[in-house]
């Protein structure tokens, strides 16, 4: 039987925390997944059929193709002690009712919205308000869609002033690191200082 001073520092588990990756219907919340996971991304991505005319609104997005169908996983790890499992969520209506099971044990979620498209990201802030799930706005800047700042999206969504709001490009990795790092932040300050 080993003792506590003969296990290896390498046999640690670390902590887990599950994040949820949410926002309206091709907000690029697959990319972010796909572009800072440290493992080949789980997605449910599928080719967009006839089936799907007249139910999912493309506009602002008309060249879209793909659609996640269930959810996106990726894993990041902080540091040795702290791995974060991402949990990317379908944006279409017909898919929210997967949210309450995904959300299950979520510590906190990044709602990545649209500028061109800002409405979408509604249901997923009143989402996460209404569990009193902590959040960030991450505001993914597309090329050719106008740049709001990030005191012009608070005022848009009436966001608390607790909730952070940030710039993004959900392709750049560095970028998704820098609002996952700030999403655990304020899941940090959150626990230490309830609302």
């Amino acid at each position: 039987m080993a003792s506590n001073d003969s296990e290896r520092a390498d046999d640690r588990i670390p902590a887990a925390i599950k994040i949820l990756i949410a926002g309206g219907f091709g907000a690029g919340k697959t990319t972010l997944v796909g572009a800072v996971s440290e493992i080949a991304p789980l997605s449910t991505e599928e080719v967009m059929t006839e089936a799907s005319m007249g139910v999912d609104d493309l506009s602002g997005v008309e060249a879209k193709t793909t659609t996640t169908v269930a959810l996106d996983f990726g894993r990041i790890s902080i540091n040795d002690d702290l791995v974060l499992y991402l949990f990317g969520t379908p944006g279409q209506e017909r898919f929210w009712f997967m949210w309450e099971e995904l959300a299950l044990g979520a510590l906190g979620a990044v709602v990545l919205a649209d500028t061109r498209r800002l409405e979408t990201c509604f249901p997923s802030v009143d989402f996460f308000e209404r569990r009193g799930v902590p959040f960030v706005v991450a505001v993914n800047c597309f090329e050719g869609a106008h740049h709001y700042t990030e005191g012009e999206v608070r005022e848009a969504l009436s966001l608390a002033d607790r909730v952070p709001v940030l710039l993004c490009d959900a392709r750049r990795r560095e970028s998704d690191k820098a609002v996952l790092l700030a999403l655990v932040r304020h899941v940090a300050e959150s626990m230490a200082t309830p609302v």
